[in-house]
């Protein structure tokens, strides 16, 4: 999730990794919860992790998924406005017009919602010998791109890696995308459950634009939190200018579609 805009130079940002049961209206309950404990803490924007009102797992989302606007989204709007901040609803099941997708919501401080997002590229995998997964199985991948303005510049992703690709690659490929796009980087997993079918690697985690790893969190439910000083990241981009260096005459990032 990109999140572009007007900065402010300091902020809170809270990750909440949520111990995602098989009852929706206790996750529901739960993380919004989680969420007024973040905005005690001072957060102004605040995570949800990927599928945090359903178990995560193809024979799971046709039964969990909802509608959106539905009842999942009304209580994050209602605590979005309650606390006023900024909400990254992580992802629910969606269902629409015959077909399921993995779809994050976002609420302004005034319960507005500000963005859909559909997941574009679903999350297909077969490890010999160690795991296999289809998102494909049960979802459909979105078809465009979701961005929305605010005073926050950072790069959200609500994930839910495993016990495979977790402790390869979850903390790699935030910090390499935080070194690449000199930008504060944050990745908001389900807390870890030994006992589920998808077990969760857990380890929400915010790094800085210098590749340093700024907060994180063990396996247990709890709230990450950090402090983003964009100042810090204008100071990182001065001094190793890379966005001036590119070689537009050579090269580009195209957008298919609007």
């Amino acid at each position: 999730m990109v999140i572009p805009g007007r900065a402010m130079a300091t902020f809170r940002l809270a990750l909440i990794q949520l111990q995602v049961s098989s009852v929706k209206s206790d996750n529901v309950t739960r993380a919004c919860g989680l969420v007024r404990e973040a905005a005690t803490q001072g957060a102004n924007i605040v995570s949800l992790p990927e599928c945090f009102n359903s178990p995560y797992g193809t024979k799971y989302f046709p039964g969990y998924a909802e509608k959106i606007p539905g009842e999942s989204t009304q209580k994050l709007s209602e605590v979005a406005k309650e606390c006023s901040i900024y909400l990254i609803g992580g992802s629910i099941p969606e269902k629409d017009a015959g077909k399921l997708y993995n779809t994050c919501t976002v609420f302004g401080p005034d319960g507005t919602l500000l963005v859909k997002y559909r997941k574009l590229h679903l999350f297909d995998i077969d490890v010999p010998g160690k795991i296999t997964f289809q998102e494909s199985e049960t979802l459909s991948p979105g078809d465009s791109f979701s961005t929305f303005d605010t005073r926050c510049q950072l790069l959200v992703y609500p994930g839910a890696f495993n016990m495979t690709t977790g402790p390869a690659h979850w903390e790699l490929l935030q910090r390499g995308r935080a070194v690449d796009n000199q930008v504060y980087v944050a990745t908001a997993s389900p807390a870890r459950d030994d006992q589920a079918s998808y077990v969760a690697w857990g380890h929400s985690t915010i790094v800085s634009p210098w590749g340093d790893v700024l907060a994180k969190a063990g396996t247990e439910e709890t709230i990450v939190c950090s402090d983003i000083d964009l100042k810090k990241l204008a100071e990182i981009r001065q001094q190793i200018p890379i966005f001036s260096q590119k070689r537009s005459d050579l090269y580009a990032v195209e957008a298919k579609k609007p």
